[in-house]
C-alpha cells in the first residue's frame, strides 16, 4: 500500500479522488471488523495510517471547495 501525500491527492481528478476515498474506508472497515472479531492484525498501526489518508483526502477536497 503506497502513502498518499496531499500532493498526490492534489494531482488527482474528482472521480480518481472518490475512488481512492472509498477504497481507503472500505478497508478500514474490514480492518476494524476483523480486530472487533477477535483476529489478529498483521500490522497494528495500519488503522492510524488509513484514518491519515482518509484525513490528507477530506482536507484537500475542502480546500478546493473554498
Amino acid at each position: 500500500m503506497d502513502i498518499i501525500t496531499a500532493e498526490r491527492v492534489r494531482e488527482m481528478d474528482d472521480r480518481e479522488r472518490e475512488r481512492t476515498l472509498m477504497n481507503l474506508r472500505e478497508e478500514l472497515m474490514m480492518l476494524y471488523s476483523m480486530q472487533t472479531g477477535g483476529g489478529l492484525a498483521d500490522n497494528p498501526a495500519k488503522a492510524k495510517l488509513l484514518r491519515k489518508q482518509i484525513a490528507r483526502i477530506l482536507t484537500v477536497y475542502n480546500e478546493e471547495k473554498r
